[in-house]
């Protein structure tokens, strides 16, 4: 299976889990570079609050515009990326139509992370990569860029870019989630006016 024309190593490391893509391998895909990662970031930030351990899958048009997302809380206590990818799949049928008929995509899914750390690279987010590849590729989307948000800000692995605002919302004084966001609803919208839906995490 390949991520717009270039595929991605399927090898084992020595010692280490087969579903894990790491940087080089990420940075060699020739992952789509966001126009304005931090409008997409702060984008996502406003409308999921994300606090530790809670991911957010997004799709984006042709135009980068916002066309459907959902946030849901990590809740295994170590990560693989088979079981990410499950997940992933399962909020992106949720919020949005998959695109398989297309001979090829025409919109993007990119994932936001929140997390502990300072955002470089984990296994943990080798496994998210992982996860978010697999998951464009069952559901007709391109696979776009992989974002860690911390207290130290958001950064976008495998290019490099980085922003100190917005960061993990759990270490910012002046966002308050409400406690049904905090317990990992996952919202979708739709293009034109905005319409919400919430359905528990799984």
């Amino acid at each position: 299976m390949a991520l717009g024309s270039v595929p991605f190593p399927s090898r084992p490391a020595s010692g280490r889990p087969a579903r894990v893509v790491e940087p080089a391998e990420w940075a060699a895909a020739g992952i789509p570079l966001l126009r304005n990662p931090r409008e997409v970031v702060t984008g996502l930030h406003a409308r999921h609050l994300p606090t530790p351990y809670t991911a957010v899958i997004a799709v984006l048009g042709p135009d980068e515009r916002l066309v459907a997302s959902a946030s849901f809380a990590r809740r295994a206590a170590v990560p693989d990326g088979w079981e990410l990818r499950n997940a992933l799949l399962a909020r992106l049928r949720r919020v949005i139509p998959h695109d398989l008929r297309r001979r090829s995509p025409v919109r993007t899914a990119v994932l936001l992370y929140c997390r502990e750390g300072d955002g470089r690279w984990t296994q943990e987010d080798g496994a998210w990569m992982w996860a978010l590849r697999d998951a464009c590729v069952l559901h007709g989307l391109r696979c776009g860029a992989y974002i860690t948000l911390t207290d130290a800000g958001w950064r976008v692995l495998g290019e490099g870019r980085t922003g100190r605002s917005p960061r993990s919302a759990a270490h910012d004084s002046a966002v308050h989630r409400p406690a049904a966001h905090r317990a990992g609803a996952a919202d979708a919208v739709g293009p034109g006016p905005v319409a919400l839906r919430h359905a528990a995490a799984g």
